[in-house]
């Protein structure tokens, strides 16, 4: 996959093992970030991609980033399109009751890259009949 770096901070991003499906976005500054009590920071990765057609960019959460520092993507899961080619932005929330700190250069968030299916919408008056018809909500119990 084709990539710019944009700044001097920019870092490709990495898998943090063989077998990792995400990859590593880094936050490209020099300096700190403060992220406020349930805010919402811009975080600039430093990199613009030339994603695959037929693929899509998804922003998702680090989960050590989440579950020790309370921070996750504001959007919850990002999408980013193949025909997209500015910078990458990741909005970090930070969902705890404290300050926050995102240091130069530490890894943010994971980019994994997800083919999709594109479908054109048929109007109609009926749907087909299924068993669970349109029960949502629980409608098919917790145990």
């Amino acid at each position: 996959m084709k990539i710019k770096l944009l700044n001097e901070y920019a870092k490709v991003p990495t898998r943090g093992s063989d077998e990792a499906a995400g990859y590593d976005l880094y936050a490209a500054t020099n300096y700190n970030i403060e992220i406020q009590p349930h805010t919402t920071v811009k975080v600039d990765t430093g990199i613009a991609l030339e994603i695959p057609k037929g693929t899509f960019g998804g922003i998702f959460a680090r989960s050590g980033l989440a579950t020790k520092k309370g921070l996750r993507p504001g959007n919850c899961i990002g999408v980013i399109d193949s025909d997209y080619r500015g910078p990458i932005i990741v909005a970090l929330h930070n969902d705890t009751d404290y300050i926050q700190n995102i240091e130069a250069g530490e890894r943010i968030a994971q980019l994994i890259i997800l083919p999709f299916i594109v479908e054109d919408f048929e109007v109609v008056n009926e749907l087909n009949e299924t068993t669970r018809g349109d029960g949502g909500f629980g409608s098919t119990g917790s145990k």
